[in-house]
């Protein structure tokens, strides 16, 4: 497969563009709004040329890695590649149009992947005719530094195939793993809570943000806390994330969305990306402190980390993932610095069981059930 597709030229397009040309494949960066490649293309280009700086890799490899990448006119443009990755908007109607479109242009060998991060890999394949062909292949921003790639395979996939793209993955220097095709895959199924339970200790005024994203920095080794996590990332892209989790767990009240993450999408209160979220990043803004507190530091680390490990652990039960690409998922997808399940047995599985036991006598919601298996480990 050394042929390959991009379609989508935003940060996570042209960053798996940059991945694939870095193992040498030759790369067909497409996008249906085309200023969006020349951006994208000169972002690159900078990119590059600091790496250079920095002695990352030397000015032949960056003028290597420019030079595999050219720019697709149109969609047609793909029709010789061997793997197409598609990484636009998390909208279902959207791609499935892009790909019925695309199958028509490229070969009956020709691999189709989608880079989504929590929309249905076999609802995605269901609508090509050959469904066989298409398959998972989520990459983590940013993609070029991010090493983990969740491999899903929707159930009308070929069998061979998930082997043969986490075998290309390895190529291209990534640490993949095998999900199953259930919302959220492995890494954003596990780490709702992280942010949700965050969320929920600071709508009860038990905590403020800066408090929480310090209890889990300092008593978790957290690099960053829910908080400062969410401004990176998105407000608005982390709560569709948790809304599509939701309602394709038929509304499971574990992954309820917070409705003040809900206000401050509407706000534009995004994050770094619009200049304020949950912290303010405009220029001169003073950075809050957080007001310390050991008691109820060890509280809030408890309850998040608890809720953590209960995901994990019922993701071992389902069959989600095996406990190795569990635990290596969350370290080299998220950065957590300990795999779950390996954090369990470190503070004991019954001291999680009780805070959980506790937590839902306190609320009588479902959303503080356990996982059959918690007891039993």
């Amino acid at each position: 497969m050394k042929n390959i597709g991009i379609i989508g030229a935003g940060t996570m397009g042209v960053g798996i563009a940059q991945v694939a040309a870095t193992a040498g494949c030759k790369v067909v960066l497409f996008d249906a709004n085309a200023p969006q490649i020349d951006k994208a293309l000169s972002g690159l280009e900078k990119t590059l040329q600091k790496l250079v700086e920095k002695a990352k890799i030397s000015q032949e490899k960056a003028t290597e890695i420019r030079t595999n990448i050219i720019k697709g006119e149109a969609l047609q443009d793909l029709k010789d590649s061997d793997l197409v990755i598609e990484a636009i908007i998390e909208n279902k109607d959207i791609k499935t149009k892009v790909f019925t479109e695309l199958e028509t242009y490229v070969s009956d060998d020709c691999i189709i992947g989608s880079n989504t991060s929590s929309i249905s890999i076999t609802s995605l394949g269901a609508e090509l005719k050959k469904p066989e062909r298409f398959i998972g292949i989520h990459f983590f921003n940013p993609a070029p530094l991010m090493p983990l790639v969740e491999v899903i395979p929707s159930l009308l996939t070929e069998k061979s195939l998930p082997e043969k793209i986490y075998n290309l993955m390895k190529e291209w220097g990534k640490i993949p793993v095998i999900a199953k095709d259930i919302p959220g895959f492995i890494v954003n199924r596990i780490a709702r809570p992280y942010y949700g339970e965050g969320l929920r200790i600071v709508e009860e005024n038990i905590a403020t943000p800066e408090q929480v994203d310090d209890a889990m920095r300092t008593l978790g080794n957290f690099k960053m806390g829910p908080f400062e996590l969410m401004d990176l990332i998105g407000v608005d892209v982390n709560f569709a994330v948790t809304t599509t989790v939701y309602k394709d767990y038929f509304y499971d009240p574990k992954y309820k969305p917070s409705l003040l993450q809900q206000r401050m999408a509407e706000a534009k209160l995004h994050g770094r990306k619009t200049g304020k979220g949950f912290y303010d990043y405009s220029e001169g803004a003073e950075k809050k402190v957080a007001q310390k507190d050991d008691v109820l530091y060890q509280q809030i680390f408890l309850r998040i980390i608890s809720m953590l490990i209960n995901e994990a652990v019922e993701a071992k039960r389902l069959g989600i993932a095996n406990d190795e690409d569990i635990e290596l998922a969350m370290q080299k997808g998220v950065n957590y610095p300990k795999g779950l399940l390996a954090w369990g047995k470190e503070i004991g599985y019954s001291k999680i069981s009780e805070t959980l036991q506790n937590l839902y006598g306190e609320y009588q919601e479902e959303r503080y059930r356990q996982s059959p298996l918690l007891r039993k480990i």
